[in-house]
């Protein structure tokens, strides 16, 4: 029980003494993580806010405005647009944070085979990473589920591989960064095989800002998913999405425009709360930033 609470009060004491503290003492910061927060809660929660289950049509109530009975209406095939909001927004988290997770270990594993190689491997690395980060990643996503079909896990897949790139690079810079330290050829000098060095000795020290890009990224996957799901490619009905919602509603705009109105505004959450926390832990985390100041 002591160790417990020692360990406890030393996290405590870490957070109160460090720079994560700054992060929830910037407004835009603190305001980014209470729209995430409560954005996370709806998620989890999603059941126990609403009164409809978000695939339930009633084609005798389709289109109807707001009321007491659908609070943001209802769309084309009388589903309630409320529901479809709040069960979207799982949607909206789990595949950007398992798009950038995805990214991030295709990054870790190249990124420090580049970094750690000889420089001419490294070179062939960077030739891979700059043509995978070439191809214009919108149409690279259309083709490949044009060939395979629309679902979650390709959808997973394809984002993860057009967002790892940049992931691998800044790895591949840290690892170049910290090779050479002291307790790497500490490590080298002992015996210790490549793996070990590479993720027990360097891993943990170049793995930092990777999170503060991925954290700036997902609401460029928030929008890159929605972007798809406009254009019927994205998230496969009759699972809830929010770019799929602004879709149907842009077909009936002029006699019911609340899917899109209170879609764009689900939208514009996300992505503005994800956008003010990365900004806010970019600025305050970010060494590079700091040495600045």
């Amino acid at each position: 029980m002591d160790k417990k609470s020692n360990s406890f009060n030393k996290l405590i004491f870490y957070i109160k003494n460090s720079r994560i503290k700054r992060v929830f003492t910037d407004p835009l910061g603190l305001l980014g993580f209470l729209l995430i927060f409560s954005l996370l809660l709806i998620a989890i929660f999603a059941p126990y806010i609403t009164t409809y289950s978000p695939s339930d049509i009633d084609i005798a109530n389709r289109l109807t405005p707001p009321s007491s009975n659908h609070y943001f209406g209802t769309d084309n095939l009388g589903r309630d647009v409320f529901s479809r909001l709040i069960f979207g927004s799982r949607i909206a988290l789990t595949v950007p944070l398992l798009t950038i997770s995805f990214g991030i270990i295709l990054a870790i594993v190249f990124g420090l085979i580049a970094g750690y190689s000889s420089e001419r491997i490294g070179n062939i690395f960077l030739i891979i990473f700059d043509i995978i980060k070439s191809f214009p990643a919108l149409l690279f996503a259309m083709t490949i589920i044009a060939l395979t079909g629309s679902n979650l896990f390709i959808l997973i897949i394809i984002i993860g591989i057009t967002r790892f790139p940049a992931y691998a690079r800044l790895i591949r810079a840290q690892t170049l960064r910290v090779k050479n330290k002291e307790y790497v050829i500490a490590a080298r000098a002992i015996g210790a095989s490549v793996l070990k060095i590479m993720f027990k000795h360097i891993l943990p020290n170049v793995i930092g800002p990777i999170f503060i890009q991925a954290a700036m990224d997902i609401p460029v996957v928030i929008t890159f998913v929605a972007a798809l799901s406009f254009l019927g490619l994205g998230v496969p009905p009759p699972t809830p999405s929010w770019g799929t919602m602004i879709k149907t509603g842009y077909s009936f705009i002029r006699i019911s425009p609340w899917m899109v109105i209170f879609g764009g505004i689900a939208l514009i959450w996300a992505t503005l709360g994800f956008t003010l926390f990365g900004e806010a832990l970019r600025d305050n985390l970010d060494p590079r930033l700091n040495r600045t100041r």
